[in-house]
């Protein structure tokens, strides 16, 4: 049986990440979408919020589950049976960032491996941090997040 893990803050969760998801559940029996949970880092949605968004967003696939985890992620992985840490890359920027960490993560558990799934060309741009400028700013972000996660920002940003 095969298990893996697609960690990330998901602050908040966007088409990008949701055709990652979709896409990871027909490589592997498990999948665990695990939220990063960092109390020095400052989300705009709370771990709660994004668990909720994301569990529903999930629903369709079967063996897709969410999870939130505070600690190292090959810590989680190596509790939770999966030896597959994914990461999804839009760019070069990306790749070098996603490498140096999965260099990191391998010398913590060799045992645990990091497989790269290029984002598809129509979610390119989308980057949580300018999704949640532009909703702060009034502007449409219904083509770059599920509906659920644009109501969500919008309830944020009520003005």
């Amino acid at each position: 049986m095969s298990k893996a893990i697609f960690p990330g803050s998901f602050d908040p969760p966007t088409n990008g990440h949701i055709n990652i998801i979709q896409r990871a559940s027909r490589l592997f029996d498990e999948l665990d979408v695990v939220i990063a949970v960092n109390k020095s880092k400052r989300c705009l949605f709370s771990e709660e919020e994004r668990r909720s968004m994301l569990c529903e967003l999930v629903r369709p696939y079967k063996n897709v589950c969410v999870h939130t985890y505070s600690g190292l992620i090959v810590d989680y992985a190596q509790k939770s049976g999966a030896n597959v840490l994914l990461r999804g890359i839009r760019n070069t920027i990306d790749f070098s960032y996603e490498f140096d960490l999965s260099l990191m993560n391998h010398n913590l558990n060799a045992n645990i491996e990091t497989l790269f799934i290029p984002t598809e060309q129509r979610y390119i741009v989308l980057k949580s941090s300018a999704i949640k400028e532009l909703a702060e700013f009034g502007g449409d972000v219904s083509q770059m997040v599920p509906e659920v996660v644009r109501k969500a920002l919008e309830l944020k940003y009520k003005k």
